[in-house]
């Protein structure tokens, strides 16, 4: 989950209100839903504590300087992915006997 804070949520509603390159991103119902703060912020939390196991965690990440998310991103992606020990499948075939024509 992404996280922002109220303030940095304003300053970019804001934002996109101001610059004319911006508003396409901007909707009324931003507006809307943002007078829910309170009660996103409570179903965040219970979604988080109920849902994530062992197997299937959440993880909440700072949002508001978008270089420091993506370094958080980055390092969580990295830290389940050394856990996993992904490797490629094995082939059930052999490929020198393919022909592609």
């Amino acid at each position: 989950m992404l996280h922002i804070s109220k303030d940095e949520q304003k300053k970019r509603l804001q934002a996109r209100i101001e610059n004319p390159k911006k508003r396409w991103k901007f909707s009324p119902t931003d507006l809307k839903e943002r007078a829910l703060w309170d009660d996103y912020q409570e179903a965040y939390e219970d979604a988080i504590n109920y849902c994530a196991t062992d197997y299937a965690s959440w993880y909440v990440v700072p949002a508001n300087h978008k270089w420091a998310r993506n370094l958080a991103i980055v390092e969580v992606v990295l830290r389940v992915l050394k856990k996993m020990k992904p490797r490629y499948p094995k082939i059930r075939f052999d490929p020198a006997t393919a022909t592609i024509d």
